[in-house]
């Protein structure tokens, strides 16, 4: 398994289209119809990316990055969006997104590209804090900072 991704998007085909091809790519999918359900997805199973739709009811792509951010920091974040709004764009990158692809995903290259980015992003942070794991700490008093 390269990784786990959780596709968020109100639009079932784009969901079912989306969960279809990475799973295709090698990777375990997880599904939510928008942010609130997302969020519960996310306190029942571990996942390296999410790949969310910034349009959406009930908690909108943006709201649900800042909660992603705050509650789940080792979540990389791709953004998918149909509409093109700058002060959409600009809050996903205050907040952290990896990237944003735009709508509609005919060539889906670009997704595939990031997915892997991110998904190489957060196996190295997992690698790092794994390391740290197994370090003792420095038991002389000789602080090397």
């Amino acid at each position: 398994m390269k990784g786990r991704i959780l596709v968020v998007d109100d639009e079932r085909e784009i969901r079912d289209f989306l969960s279809r091809h990475l799973r295709y790519c090698g990777y375990e999918v997880e599904t939510a119809c928008d942010g609130v359900e997302a969020l519960e997805k996310l306190e029942q199973v571990r996942v390296d990316v999410m790949v969310s739709d910034i349009r959406m009811p009930r908690m909108d792509g943006v709201m649900l990055l800042e909660h992603v951010r705050r509650e789940f920091p080792m979540v990389r974040t791709i953004m998918i969006t149909g509409y093109v709004a700058q002060e959409a764009i600009l809050a996903c990158m205050r907040e952290g997104a990896e990237t944003c692809v735009f709508k509609p995903l005919e060539d889906l290259s670009e997704l595939e590209d990031a997915v892997e980015a991110a998904v190489s992003v957060i196996r190295k942070w997992w690698q790092i804090l794994g390391n740290l794991r197994s370090v003792r700490p420095d038991q002389s008093g000789a602080g090397g900072g």
